[in-house]
């Protein structure tokens, strides 16, 4: 059994990484390279492979020519309160690119036989894009049925969203049981030194890891108030 796995190098697709190979997968890593503001991520990636022993496959795709995102062209990422994110699509949204991501992992999994792709979007703790939704994912499985050989011939390929409706705690529960090597992944949108503890990812993970009970293996430039409260209850 083959499987095709998005890895952006953070901590919701290690996460699908580790359950498809916990589940018996031979996994094929995919991660696209698309303009994003910094490389952190990418590195984040090669060094996860590496540590499963993958050989991960890279794809460019420039989004910089389409723009509309903080992550792809010159604006600024924004800074919330952990209770404000999710209530709007923030401008961190890159235009299509889960439909784009999986479309490019859709012509992978083809050209390998794998039968499925592990993709880590997640509909609960999310920053409230529209393309990590369950009804998305299921659109996206009937076109994968319709738009590729594979599926006429009766061998469709499965998107499979094994995180969509778990809390960041679960998953980090979930990806704690399973060994996940989360001191090697990257969350932040600022492609700093130290993650900036800011930002709607740093939020979130550091939300996440609070609820689930465990610190982060990750040094930040700041920790938020909630979670500096969370470390003294834990260290007395």
């Amino acid at each position: 059994m083959r499987a095709v796995s998005l890895l952006s190098g953070g901590l919701d697709s290690t996460t699908a990484l580790a359950i498809a190979l916990s589940e018996g997968y031979e996994v094929y890593p995919l991660t696209i390279i698309y303009g994003q503001r910094h490389n952190k991520e990418i590195e984040s990636a090669k060094k996860i492979s590496q540590y499963y022993g993958l050989n991960l496959k890279i794809v460019y795709v420039d989004l910089r020519n389409i723009g509309g995102s903080a992550l792809t062209d010159d604006i600024k990422v924004p800074e919330n309160k952990i209770e404000e994110i999710g209530k709007e699509i923030p401008v961190t949204y890159v235009p299509a690119r889960n439909t784009i991501f999986l479309s490019i992992a859709l012509g992978y999994a083809e050209v390998i036989n794998a039968e499925k792709i592990f993709i880590g979007v997640n509909a609960l703790d999310y920053s409230g894009y529209p393309d990590c939704r369950p009804e998305y994912i299921n659109e996206f499985n009937k076109l994968a049925k319709l738009a590729t050989k594979a599926g006429v011939e009766g061998k469709s390929i499965e998107i499979v969203a094994p995180l969509i409706n778990m809390s960041k705690a679960e998953i980090i529960k979930k990806g704690m049981e399973l060994n996940v090597p989360y001191h090697l992944t990257w969350s932040c949108y600022n492609g700093r030194e130290k993650a900036c503890g800011k930002c709607d990812s740093c939020l979130l993970r550091l939300k996440g890891f609070m609820e689930a009970g465990y610190e982060d293996p990750l040094e930040y430039e700041y920790y938020p108030e909630f979670y500096l409260e969370y470390l003294k209850g834990k260290r007395k």
